[in-house]
């Protein structure tokens, strides 16, 4: 493809050379670059690919896209200069590919808890109704019943056209994507076509790298501000920040939906047991398999984007009775002993917090919880006393230990949990760094009925520590001290 062809739409300014070379490829890590590359120099949070223009260069690079311009370049080189090189590589990216989400149904789910539930529920109930769908989430990207391993919840700009061009090939008509406020800054969804918007809730994470609530607030806002008025917007309006979504959206479409509020989409939760759901959604009952009000809030959101994209009521009720939810939410484990192992992925305080006081709601008289719990590492530290002071408040024993520790020493991020508790709650925790001797000791101190979690990894089948990742299963390990 042309340059020229590759720069329609975008805000580059020519530099110098000719915008009529062939570009075979586009990268935007030099060591991947060939022969007739177009390099994008990114601004990253590790590192500035402005850094490495001298290599790609040498490796092939015939043209450049940079913020800041550089010195003694080639002359036979093109290079454009441009305000924002991350939101260039998206545009270039969907020109690359044909802007394959012009051609489908994409809605993209964003909000601190949820994404992964909802987006899940949605791609099984567009395939229980016919559809050829594609799903992006944290847990794996998915083509139909064909698996695509992933390590990021929203792709890399390239990566991501890629797979929604490879989607569109095979036939996807709709694809349910998570949105991560990551993502939305680093400008991963431009040149996306998006159908609609969907806002879960937002809670305390991501600091370490948002800096601020606000800047997270803001950066979720992002996506809803630059939706077109063909798309729809809808909106958790049990959360405050909901309408602040929908404040200066040019969708024409924007809905609500709540369990407490006046909403468009309304629900009900008449029964709440270790078995399912009883909801009366929109003045109908449907029974479902989740479990706990947070999942009835996903149902309810499954369903509003079922409504919005024109299916059946009833149909879809009752293909949403039926379905399970994502991997590692809520995932129940059941001993010979009687004891009731959940596994979840609850890495935030409001996850934590939703997922014990579903338990404790649960829970019967006599019926112990025991909560095994970690904090990632070089991840917001703020959350850290949070997360223990909420373990030990809503659990009869605590069990702090390792999550994913990554360059971190587990100690130091056990220190900073042990400072949220006081010395009541200190009675009730126990310190154990290695993950799986933590849960094997809630296995051993487990006794008939008692119900034991394991939060934070969830779907996670391994641990990182000092940069390797070593294979481990929070599920499996329970089933072998169980």
């Amino acid at each position: 493809m042309k340059l020229r062809e590759l720069l329609q739409h975008t805000p580059c300014t020519l530099v110098q050379g000719n915008l009529e070379v062939e570009i075979e490829k586009i990268c935007f890590d030099s060591r991947q670059v060939t022969a007739n590359t177009l390099f994008i120099a990114t601004v990253g949070t590790q590192s500035d690919g402005h850094a490495f223009i001298e290599m790609a260069i040498q490796k092939g690079a015939v043209a450049i896209i940079v913020q800041t311009l550089p010195t003694d370049l080639p002359a036979d080189l093109a290079c454009l200069a441009c305000p924002d090189t991350a939101k260039v590589l998206g545009l270039i990216a969907a020109n690359w590919y044909a802007h394959p989400s012009k051609s489908m149904q994409v809605v993209g789910v964003t909000g601190t808890n949820g994404k992964t539930t909802v987006t899940t529920l949605l791609f099984k109930l567009f395939r229980a109704l016919g559809y050829s769908v594609g799903l992006i989430s944290t847990v794996q990207n998915q083509i139909n019943d064909k698996i695509i391993p992933t390590q990021f919840t929203t792709p890399d700009a390239l990566t991501l056209q890629g797979l929604l061009a490879q989607m569109l090939q095979e036939g996807c008509t709709h694809v349910f994507m998570e949105v991560s406020s990551h993502a939305l800054v680093q400008e991963r969804c431009a040149g996306l076509v998006f159908k609609g918007a969907v806002f879960t809730n937002i809670t305390h994470d991501h600091l370490d790298f948002h800096g601020t609530f606000d800047n997270y607030i803001k950066a979720k806002k992002k996506f809803f501000d630059e939706l077109t008025p063909t798309a729809f917007a809808l909106v958790n309006i049990d959360d405050k920040r909901g309408k602040v979504m929908l404040q200066n959206c040019e969708a024409k479409t924007q809905k609500s939906f709540s369990l407490k509020s006046m909403s468009d989409f309304k629900a009900k939760i008449i029964e709440n047991t270790l078995q399912g759901l009883l909801l009366e959604v929109n003045q109908q009952e449907v029974w479902c398999r989740l479990i706990g009000d947070f999942n009835a809030y996903n149902l309810l959101t499954a369903y509003s984007v079922g409504i919005l994209l024109g299916e059946k009521e009833t149909e879809v009720l009752t293909i949403l009775s039926g379905i399970t939810g994502a991997e590692g939410r809520f995932d129940q484990i059941r001993s010979t002993r009687g004891i009731t192992a959940i596994v979840d992925y609850a890495h935030t305080p409001d996850a934590l917090k939703n997922v014990l006081m579903t338990i404790e709601q649960l829970a019967t008289e006599g019926q112990r919880i025991i909560t095994v719990v970690g904090c990632g590492g070089d991840r917001d530290t703020t959350k850290r006393p949070i997360m223990a002071r909420l373990a030990c408040e809503f659990s009869h024993v605590a069990v702090l230990t390792s999550d994913n520790p990554r360059t971190e020493n587990p100690e130091k991020i056990l220190d900073d949990m042990y400072q949220g508790l006081g010395f009541l709650e200190r009675k009730k925790a126990h310190r154990i760094e290695n993950r799986r001797e933590a849960i094997q000791y809630a296995c051993r101190i487990a006794q008939e009925n008692d119900i034991i979690l394991v939060a934070g990894k969830g779907h996670e089948t391994y641990q990182e520590i000092k940069g390797t990742r070593y294979p481990f299963d929070d599920k499996e390990v329970l089933k072998e001290f169980l």
